[in-house]
């Protein structure tokens, strides 16, 4: 994971828009957007699974939770309760006491076992393929609905929508939304269906390593030409130091107070 060194932090965004940009054009930018993505991360999940089932349960784990800290739990979770029908009738003090870490663990035990039971009662002991399916099930929303459709089945239902693309999108100026939903229709609009799997984890991926929500580093970024929120960041860190930088294919030195 790339590390950056700047000591100035960034709070929530109130949104960036790219100046006189049509949607045809922000379109191709985010083209543009997933090429360099493409040539720099891997299209999965950082959630550890062996099959659908497994990747239901540990997506909603990872509630308020790092994929890491699930990575560690749903091993001994799924040694004990390997199908829906064990998770099912499973005693919820014990689900409580392994994933206790992962934060919340009372309601995710709840959540878990409803969608377990529902496995089970309604769909044969199969994760359903469909979306309306998915999302009918307790404890199952349209974003992991989504991670599942797409990393478990391959099918683009929809595009994956957690913290990490809610800040990225609102940053690369694609939607100017801060509801999940809302943000989900700006991209769909604007990415080829063909790519909304591999975009949105590609997405994940960066804001994870270098697109970090307090200390993004613009510096390093190869995004930086096609985001308008890395040019406000780095005219304010220039404007400190004193620099002469270069955004985009101009170089730019900081205006003098006046």
């Amino acid at each position: 994971m790339a590390r950056c060194r700047s000591s100035i932090g960034y709070g929530r965004s109130s949104g960036y828009i790219m100046p006189r940009e049509t949607q045809q054009q922000r379109a191709k930018r985010a083209l543009r957007i997933a090429r360099r993505l493409t040539a720099r991360y891997r299209a999965q999940t950082a959630l550890a699974h062996e099959n659908p089932f497994q990747l239901l349960i540990a997506t909603i784990l990872s509630a308020q939770c790092t994929d890491e800290r699930v990575n560690r739990v749903t091993p001994v979770l799924f040694a004990g309760f390997g199908t829906p029908a064990d998770l099912a009738v499973a005693d919820p003090r014990e689900i409580e006491e392994i994933i206790r870490s992962t934060g919340f663990f009372r309601a995710k035990t709840r959540h878990i076992q409803a969608a377990a039971q529902a496995i089970v009662n309604r769909h044969h002991g199969l994760v359903p393929r469909d979306l309306e399916e998915l999302t009918a099930i307790k404890g199952v929303g349209r974003k992991t609905a989504n991670v599942v459709l797409g990393s478990a089945f391959g099918i683009a239902a929809g595009i994956v929508v957690d913290t990490h693309v809610m800040r990225l999108s609102r940053r690369l100026g694609l939607t100017r939304h801060h509801d999940a939903g809302k943000i989900e229709r700006d991209l769909m609009e604007i990415v080829p269906q063909a790519q909304w799997i591999a975009f949105s984890h590609r997405l994940i991926w960066h804001g994870r390593s270098l697109c970090t929500a307090r200390r993004p580093c613009c510096a390093v970024c190869p995004l930086v030409p096609d985001c308008p929120a890395a040019r406000e960041f780095l005219r304010r860190r220039t404007a400190r130091a004193g620099e002469t930088i270069r955004v985009g294919r101009r170089e730019r030195r900081p205006r003098r107070a006046t």
